[in-house]
């Protein structure tokens, strides 16, 4: 090692020192890219945060888009349909891993204001369709509708009703506040002119008690539905002796005038054949019921949460064919885009062919793992051309300087020209001497060398 080597040996190590991460943890991190790539430790120091940020965001939303485990329903009154089809919700949604919690309500008009009220810890909810909201802080997709929503009437008369007029003067159970059974019998019944007032009176009655009025004559007449009402609450007034239900003869009229509402069949004798149950045709009027969620649901849980309607919903029964439901019926609300390319497709390729987890972990690494190695990739191999680059500048620089040095030689040589060009040699090679190059670069860093001291075998040296 010459004069000139050992001196900007000792002038690396000196900045090395200087250096005020050297010593530390920092600097074994930085040295592959230090010593690889020949970069400053500040620029490897930048590389390194770049690459870490990176990673870091990376796994932040890797961590971020995977799907809760725990979400809310609201639902009904407790042995409601709403609050039964939840139940087999839960049993289902369990199988994937994912807990339904179930909060009881007093039915669709609640269920609505709870989902728009961000105060209320509420994923999703049961709501008859036809229920509006004032302004709600929370945006409310539709997931699809889900069932029909049957309205039954059932009274006390010597005669049967056919138009809901004729409940003009009645004393009329017509559901609680908040249920969507109270908004459709109330609307319903003031279409046909029929108000509270003028000798009719409005009762709020939870059903059970609404049925057992009716069953002991305290009331004349009980408005039901699902939202609301136990389905054996309302078997038991079907077989009644002295319970009427009310047939909708005009029901074509109430669906073509009601956007939102449906005509229905009870055929004669489908009930009980044995009873014959009903004792003719009974026509029904009713609105489907939503599955209504907040924009903010999880897509994965929204696939997990159709597949589990299906399976509860899609069987035939006396008021729908099987595979009706779940259905992308639009209403009040806009159905969601993953919601309509689930009624389109079905689930996606992963969660058909993989669990329900496993298939979201492989859906988030190819949302976030390879979009990420994806921008580490050209930033990873742009730092090397660039360096390349640079140090390849660096040694045509010295090179071209060696090149003009050489071409001096061709000159007449006397003793003091000698002495100078042999000191421009030196600055040339104590130049060289303390370069530093990545070592992918070492051949020609030390071709470089060697032309230098073959330079200097031509001055005599």
């Amino acid at each position: 090692m010459n004069l000139n080597e050992k001196e900007s040996a000792l002038d690396a190590r000196a900045a090395e020192k200087n250096n005020p991460l050297y010593g530390t943890w920092a600097t074994r991190v930085l040295r592959p890219f230090t010593e690889l790539f020949g970069l400053s430790v500040w620029i490897a120091a930048v590389t390194v945060v770049i690459i870490a940020g990176i990673t870091v965001v990376a796994i932040y939303y890797f961590i971020h888009l995977a799907p809760p485990r725990l979400i809310t329903v609201t639902s009904g009154p407790t042995n409601s349909a709403f609050d039964t089809f939840a139940r087999r919700y839960q049993t289902i949604l369990a199988s994937n891993g994912v807990t339904l919690r179930i909060l009881t309500s007093e039915g669709s008009q609640q269920n609505l204001q709870r989902l728009g009220d961000s105060a209320v810890k509420v994923d999703m909810a049961f709501v008859q369709s036809g229920i509006r909201a004032s302004a709600t802080k929370e945006r409310i997709i539709s997931l699809g509708s889900v069932s029909y929503q049957p309205l039954l009437i059932f009274y006390r008369a010597p005669t049967n009703f056919t138009v809901l007029a004729e409940f003009q003067g009645k004393q009329l159970a017509v559901g609680t506040a908040g249920s969507g059974t109270r908004i459709l019998a109330t609307s319903l019944l003031a279409s046909n002119g029929v108000t509270g007032g003028n000798g009719t009176t409005f009762l709020d009655l939870e059903a059970s008690a609404a049925a057992a009025a009716l069953k002991s004559g305290g009331v004349d007449a009980v408005f039901l539905t699902g939202d609301s009402a136990p389905v054996q609450v309302i078997t038991n007034l079907l077989h009644h002796p002295g319970i009427r239900l009310f047939n909708f003869v005009q029901a074509e009229a109430y669906a073509r005038r009601i956007s939102y509402l449906n005509k229905l069949e009870f055929p004669m004798g489908s009930l009980d054949f044995a009873g014959n149950l009903p004792k003719e045709d009974v026509y029904l009027v009713a609105p489907t019921v939503e599955l209504l969620a907040r924009e903010s649901l999880h897509p994965a849980l929204i696939d997990a949460v159709l597949e589990a309607a299906r399976e509860v919903h899609g069987q035939s029964s006396l008021l729908k064919r099987k595979g009706e439901f779940p259905a992308p019926l639009e209403q009040e609300r806009p159905i969601s885009p993953e919601a309509l390319r689930y009624y389109k497709s079905g689930k996606t390729f992963m969660y058909q062919h993989f669990p329900f987890w496993v298939a979201s972990v492989v859906n988030r690494m190819l949302l976030v793992v390879i979009p990420a190695i994806v921008l580490l990739i050209p930033a990873l191999r742009f730092i090397p051309r660039m360096l390349q680059w640079r140090t390849r500048l660096r040694i045509y620089r010295w090179y071209r300087a060696l090149l003009l040095f050489e071409n001096d030689l061709n000159a007449p040589m006397m003793p003091q020209r000698r002495k100078e060009l042999l000191q421009r040699l030196e600055e040339i090679e104590g130049h060289v001497g303390k370069m530093k190059v990545p070592v992918s670069f070492a051949d020609q860093y030390y071709a470089l060398r060697g032309h230098i001291n073959f330079v200097r075998g031509r001055l005599g040296e």
